[in-house]
């Protein structure tokens, strides 16, 4: 046999076990933007970024099951609430970042039902850039989470925000690097889900605030701005 017939594995294998074991693991450093405004807790593309009414069912799944923010969050909260999706392909950096200061008041893991499933829907939807980008996505409905609760200020009030972080199929676990009690900066790492994946936000919805990112939209977790104040809504505190 060639040389040359072995040599192409070999590179191949090679490629695989650095992107897994060293460029996974890449932490390029990041500046969070000055001001008041909600940053991205994740690398990846916006799936769905809208603001959730009382009794709304917020996705339409390909099966006809709807999903209520309860489902995504698995418990209750009260609504209005604004709620940003991003996907993260296994390209994507993958370590997950505080969106607002805020301190830790919950850690709440939930394991998945039936198995996680595979985000490969939502993986095929994103690279083919085809709306919805959610729909398929049972992996809302059935994965692991981890939903991390920080309790922080924005124009002026006290807010409970959560972030969720939704296993794939593929996951080999998702990393929690924070404690109940902890103090997080906007930027701070807390957190990291092993390759695909993704990671939600939520909190209250205020008139003053304005979305900032729309459903196709590249993000990069501590920096893209997902909310801000409305023009002349900006906080005096």
């Amino acid at each position: 046999m060639s040389w040359a017939w072995l040599s192409l594995p070999a590179a191949l294998a090679a490629g695989y076990l650095y992107w897994r074991h060293v460029w996974f693991f890449r932490n390029p450093p990041r500046t969070p933007p000055s001001g008041e405004n909600i940053v991205s807790p994740a690398d990846g593309r916006v799936v769905y970024a809208r603001v959730v009414a009382a009794h709304e069912e917020v996705i339409l799944l390909k099966q006809g099951r709807a999903l209520a923010l309860s489902d995504i969050l698995r418990f209750q909260v009260s609504l209005p609430r604004v709620h940003v999706g991003i996907f993260m392909a296994p390209w994507d950096v993958h370590y997950n970042r505080a969106p607002l200061a805020g301190t830790v008041t919950a850690l709440l893991h939930f394991p998945p039902h039936r198995g996680n499933v595979h985000m490969t829907p939502m993986q095929w939807r994103t690279l083919l850039k085809r709306p919805p980008l959610y729909r398929g996505a049972r992996h809302l409905l059935y994965n692991e989470r981890l939903v991390t609760t920080l309790r922080g200020t924005f124009l002026g009030e006290e807010v409970d925000c959560q972030v969720i972080q939704i296993a794939g199929g593929s996951v080999r676990g998702i990393d929690s690097f924070t404690r109940v009690g902890a103090r997080l900066e906007k930027g701070d790492i807390f957190g990291m889900i092993r390759i695909g994946s993704q990671v939600d936000v939520v909190l209250p919805w205020h008139p003053a605030m304005e979305l900032r990112v729309q459903p196709g939209q590249r993000v990069r977790a501590g920096e893209s701005i997902l909310i801000a104040p409305a023009a002349g809504k900006e906080s005096d505190s």
